[in-house]
């Protein structure tokens, strides 16, 4: 397919789609392009085509070209509510036309009057290809060149053309980063490709990006899972694909968000802020809050609240050479400032001002900001504009976590139009020790400036769980709810607050009585964690002598030491991802070896359970990269992997066994379905010892996470010594939804009676062959789970180190006869929450946070 040149089918003022008031444009749902403000009133044909789409409205019209490429061109805005008054079409349906054909006729005063927008958008839709060209931010005449569109593989050999290169190189991977392209791996993937030769961008669902454009990235909408193509042309293709490859393999999760997106705005300076709310009705004494749980945890202080003075720029500009160098002047000292914020910073702290930094300084801001002061507009007014041009595209992508990434563009008009106005991003003002935060919003460099020592927690009105203030706010320890609504600009300085972060409310004023017994619920947790973890150091038992082993889940040698410090009884589940992730080549047999033994050690002597490399699906790594896969959650994954890489598998089995002593490790399969690859690891198992001259045995499992492993387990207990159940990936198969989804993370819920009856079903088999049968998935820190679990069978829970002493102190409390009676009537319930709810019954809880220990509530 050969390149095709469009001309202006207007005459007015070409501007880009983002401006267009109508998110299904301004996201490029419909396809790529620009948008004409009409001076004149006649629609001609952009190139030659035939008219395929002329609705009865006669407001917009399709024609295809001939080579299969679709030209839409829609005059105005919501202009099919006119019913096709003011349109007169000049064609008709099937008709041929050639470039400069007349096509409608329309009334522009009465569009003026009537319509929403005259912004006509004109778009190139189907085709894999891309603008090469297209011209906006400027006046344009009818039959003058207005884009220019290429096939993918013209546009890749343009771009080779242009850096020298011989040859342009593009590779389709999946994004393993959780929340998708957002912010921080925005500015990751330009910062990966600084200094690189090389021209590259990123295309996904039909639209394209600069890799060097922090925001061009973020309004691709690309979310965790999604698949991107990267193109590179240049000297430096190659590695600027496995720079970019990189950062998209780096999976960094972080909570799901309940907050919805907002839509798009019409004008990106007026219109940007959010519509005025209703005024909220008084709150009364001890009135309740409800918002969505930004960072866990339990507080009581008294409200410090936030105020934040609004900076509105003059829309007249002085000269564009005074306006430019008034911008660069208040960028620099805004950058000044980051980077000495940058060198005290750490963490996602840290993370957060790298993105702002890398904001700062992409040029598709840049172009806008200029486009802007050229049309006669302020420096001030300009930097919204194109600051607030880039908002409306990210919530125009109708994903919530992209919209909270807005925030970071908001926070960073705030502090250059402060700078412009002489003035430095203040500190939030000194709040007394154990103050409660209340504000509207609270941005990131905001935040990045409180004394978190002196904060007992936060209270937003707005807000998003996976926004960098919430991310930050975790980090801190702080407890968080964001999103309470509107009534938390009724609360007044002082109020006496209880922010309960566990179950999502705010109690404002409540009364001296519910303050004190807040404050005794807060010193009982204390002395309580107090004693569970001095109670931790025993071995655990059920209070009628039942033994129960409760082990750790590991990821490092830390993990392992901060284990000990909670009263592990060894390691349940070690992931060894941790040692082939964020690097360039497989480590060495030796080092794997090394950082075993290490690990051994810190458990003195305790069982210490090697999974063997769990890589694919959710967990790819850049050097390793596995064939492309329409779903990779169904394809290489676990065993599977290490089977079509016998090498890596090979050299794993060997570290592992010159592990000393010989019976302290035992080797763990994940993604286990057919007893014919339990075999085949068994025989390179045998073949490794061989290698390395032992001759004691080592225990070789199997992880329970499919369906398929579940109802095979009586075949599969003949050969492996013991079981582990992960029922995270369990709870996934089964009940068929992607534990990633932010809409079904609530019915993600592991005590499923489908679920229990598989992990019934497993304990029988392993039982049968005497066998030991544990849980190493979240459930087994589930408070609501862990009785169920043992009453099924299960008599080793693995969890995190940090909750290991409330899951010993609550099986203390239970008897194997009670959790047995338990486990038969769960599997009789209808629905997981059935099922929490007998748990909640026949345990007597009351449901409150502290009755649980340490374990907060963990779905699948």
């Amino acid at each position: 397919m050969s390149e095709l040149v469009l001309v202006s089918p207007l005459a007015g003022w070409s501007t880009p789609l983002e401006e267009v008031p109508d998110p299904v444009f301004a996201g490029r749902m419909l396809g790529d392009g620009v948008a004409i403000d009409p001076l004149g009133s006649t629609l001609h044909a952009p190139c030659d085509g035939e008219v395929v789409l002329l609705p009865e409205t006669r407001h917009a019209v399709t024609l295809r070209t001939a080579r299969g490429l679709e030209v839409l061109m829609h005059l105005g805005i919501d202009t099919v509510g006119l019913g096709g008054e003011g349109f007169e079409a000049l064609v008709v349906l099937g008709q041929p036309v050639r470039t400069g054909d007349a096509l409608i006729r329309f009334d522009l005063d009465l569009l003026a009057r009537r319509a929403r927008s005259l912004l006509t958008p004109i778009l190139v839709v189907g085709g894999t290809g891309t603008l090469a060209r297209r011209v906006q931010g400027c006046p344009v005449t009818v039959g003058e060149v207005l884009m220019e569109w290429v096939p993918a593989g013209a546009a890749a050999d343009r771009a080779a053309a242009r850096t020298g290169a011989r040859e342009a190189r593009s590779r389709t991977v999946r994004v393993a980063l959780e929340h998708g392209i957002h912010a921080r791996p925005a500015a990751q993937l330009a910062a990966a490709i600084a200094g690189l030769e090389a021209e590259v961008s990123l295309l996904a669902a039909g639209r394209q990006a600069d890799a060097r454009s922090v925001v061009a990235l973020m309004t691709l909408g690309v979310r965790g899972g999604g698949q991107v193509e990267i193109r590179a042309a240049g000297p430096d293709a190659p590695a600027a694909i496995e720079a970019i490859e990189a950062v998209l393999s780096a999976a960094a999760p972080v909570p799901a968000s309940n907050t919805p997106a907002r839509a798009a705005t019409s004008d990106p300076v007026r219109a940007a802020p959010a519509q005025p709310e209703p005024d909220p009705e008084p709150l009364r004494c001890g009135a309740v809050l409800r918002g969505v749980v930004a960072s866990r945890g339990f507080a009581v202080g008294r409200a410090a609240v936030l105020h934040v003075r609004e900076v509105a720029p003059e829309e007249a500009g002085g000269g564009c050479e005074h306006e430019t160098r008034e911008l660069d002047r208040a960028q620099a000292r805004v950058r000044a400032a980051l980077e000495q914020a940058r060198s005290g910073a750490t963490g996602p702290a840290a993370e957060v001002i790298e993105a702002h930094l890398a904001l700062l300084a992409d040029p598709y801001l840049q172009t806008q900001a200029r486009g802007w002061i050229g049309r006669g507009k302020s420096a001030g007014y300009a930097w919204r504009a194109a600051i607030r041009e880039s908002v409306a595209a990210l919530r125009a992508l109708g994903d919530a976590r992209m919209a909270e990434r807005a925030d970071d563009l908001t926070d960073l008009e705030r502090q250059v139009l402060l700078a412009l106005a002489g003035e430095s991003v203040p500190a939030v003002a000194a709040v007394p020790p154990g103050s409660i935060l209340i504000a509207r919003e609270l941005l990131p460099s905001q935040l990045v400036r409180l004394d978190a020592e002196r904060l007992a927690g936060i209270c937003l009105a707005a807000g998003g769980a996976t926004s960098h203030v919430s991310i930050l706010a975790a980090a801190a320890g702080i407890p968080a709810l964001v999103a309470l609504g509107p009534a938390v600009g009724e609360i007044v300085e002082d109020t006496a607050l209880i922010l309960d972060a566990e179950v999502g409310e705010l109690h404002v004023d409540p009364g001296e009585p519910r303050v004190e017994a807040a404050r005794a619920r807060m010193m009982r947790n204390a002395e309580r964690r107090a004693r569970e973890r001095q109670a931790a150091q025993r071995e655990c038992r059920m209070a009628d002598g039942t033994r129960i082993e409760v082990l750790a889940n590991l990821g490092s040698l830390a993990d392992a030491e901060a284990a000990m410090r909670n009263g592990a009884e060894g390691c349940g589940l070690l992931r060894t991802e941790f040692l082939f992730l964020e690097r360039r080549h497989a480590p060495s047999e030796t080092e794997q070896r090394d950082e075993y033994q290490r690990i051994a050690r810190a458990l003195a002597g305790k069982p210490l359970t090697i999974r063997t490399l769990d890589i694919g699906g959710d967990k790819p790594i850049d050097y390793l990269p596995l064939p492309r896969e329409e779903n990779p959650a169904l394809g290489l994954r676990g065993v599977r992997t290490s089977l079509w890489r016998e090498d890596l598998l090979d050299e794993q089995l060997r570290a592992v066994l010159a592990v000393e002593p010989a019976g302290q490790c035992r080797i763990l399969l994940p993604m286990i379905t057919d007893v014919a690859e339990l075999r085949a690891v068994r025989a390179r198992l045998l073949e490794a010892s061989r290698q390395v001259g032992r001759t004691a045995p080592i225990e070789l499992g199997v992880m329970i996470e499919t369906p398929a492993s579940a109802l095979i387990a009586a075949v599969l207990a003949r050969e492996a010594e013991f079981f582990s159940i992960g029922t995270n990936d369990l709870t996934q198969y089964t009940l068929a939804m992607d534990r990633g989804h932010p809409q079904l993370a609530a019915r993600l819920d592991g005590l499923h009676p489908a679920v229990l009856t598989l992990i019934a079903r497993t304990a029988e088999a392993a039982h049968a062959q005497g066998r030991g049968v544990a849980v190493c998935g979240g459930l087994a820190a589930d408070p609501a789970a862990a009785p169920i679990l043992i009453g099924l069978g299960v008599r080793e829970l693995s969890c995190a180190p940090a909750a290991i002493p409330g899951v010993k102190a609550l099986i203390g409390e239970l008897t194997l006869e009670q959790c047995e009676r338990w486990a038969r009537q769960a599997l009789e319930q209808e629905s997981a929450a059935a099922v929490r709810a007998l748990s909640g019954v026949a345990a007597g809880k009351t449901g409150e946070p502290e009755s649980a220990g340490a374990c907060a509530p963990a779905r699948g």
